[in-house]
């Protein structure tokens, strides 16, 4: 997280994992998305719909790898989530692509 590192797809915990509950920051706890705007983007990574009401998520212009993507970081700690996309479902159309190894889980 510190490294702003990614998992290899498909091998993260909560890649395919489906309770009700809220993700927090793997490093902080800061809240950062709820269960109901999770979905299958079929990428490998958890993926978000929107974040948390409130939640604190920072932007950041990412051209590592000779690419062009905006990377995420929690607000609070300044710890890499992921990417978002504009790939996503309606009514957003964001895909917040996630790395598992940055989220803890806290189920309702």
């Amino acid at each position: 997280m510190r490294e702003k590192g990614t998992e290899r797809p498909f091998t993260g915990k909560y890649e395919a994992f489906w309770e009700n509950g809220v993700y927090k920051c793997g490093a902080c706890g800061a809240p950062l998305f709820d269960s109901d705007t999770k979905f299958d983007a079929g990428c490998g990574w958890p993926s978000f719909s929107a974040p948390k009401a409130n939640a604190q998520i920072e932007e950041h212009k990412d051209q590592s790898f000779g690419m062009l993507r905006t990377e995420v970081t929690c607000a609070n700690c300044g710890a890499h989530l992921g990417h978002v996309f504009d790939d996503g479902p309606t009514p957003t159309r964001l895909r917040y692509c996630i790395n598992s190894a940055s989220l803890d889980f806290e189920k309702k």
